[in-house]
């Protein structure tokens, strides 16, 4: 009794840290999104759009621990929500490539974006306790679902880093081309990051 009521604790950490994921990627989505928009950085859309999948990681992994308890159905399940959360990556890494070949080939500049790096700083501080907090009920859980999670918030610290790098290159320099160029550094990333789901 003792081992089943400390494994649904766990499980509803692991709840509550989706719940927050999910509400801090809507809020860290939208910023960049329409602050990339404003200021037509691809990096910065790449980052919001990353925040939109990772509410869909943080939905999947909502339901991976709500049926937590059903044993006969854990390995189905597990294996499921590993599929969305790679299929996800794969998705980011062809919107990335896309848009900056498009805009390096194109040699439209981005304009300055002080909202985005203000949010990647932001991110930089909130990612990696998130992730840290998401490792932990993982190892707990013996869950890869939520490993695999952890590992999506990781790479949302080294967007956050490239982000930053693209965005401070193109305000402090005038280095337009740093901005698709850091978007296409995260595809490769992204596609191992899918590999590894």
């Amino acid at each position: 009794m003792g081992i089943l009521t400390s494994r649904r604790a766990v499980s509803q950490k692991g709840q509550r840290l989706e719940y927050f994921t999910i509400a801090w990627n809507l809020l860290e989505g939208l910023v960049a999104v329409i602050a990339g928009a404003i200021a037509d950085s691809i990096s910065l859309v790449g980052f919001g759009v990353d925040s939109f999948i990772e509410v869909t990681s943080g939905a999947t992994l909502l339901w991976r621990m709500a049926v937590d308890s059903e044993e006969h159905s854990r390995e189905r399940n597990e294996r499921l929500s590993l599929r969305i959360v790679g299929a996800c990556f794969l998705a980011l890494a062809a919107y990335i490539s896309y848009e900056s070949v498009s805009d390096l080939m194109g040699r439209r500049a981005p304009e300055q974006s002080i909202p985005g790096i203000i949010l990647a700083c932001v991110s930089l501080v909130v990612m990696p306790i998130l992730s840290h907090a998401k490792k932990d009920v993982g190892k707990k859980l013996g869950s890869a679902a939520m490993n695999a999670d952890a590992k999506q918030t990781d790479f949302c610290v080294y967007l956050s880093g490239l982000l930053l790098a693209g965005l401070l290159l193109n305000a402090a320099l005038g280095w337009w081309w740093a901005d698709p160029v850091a978007a296409l550094i995260m595809v490769p990333l992204s596609r191992n990051r899918a590999l590894k789901a």
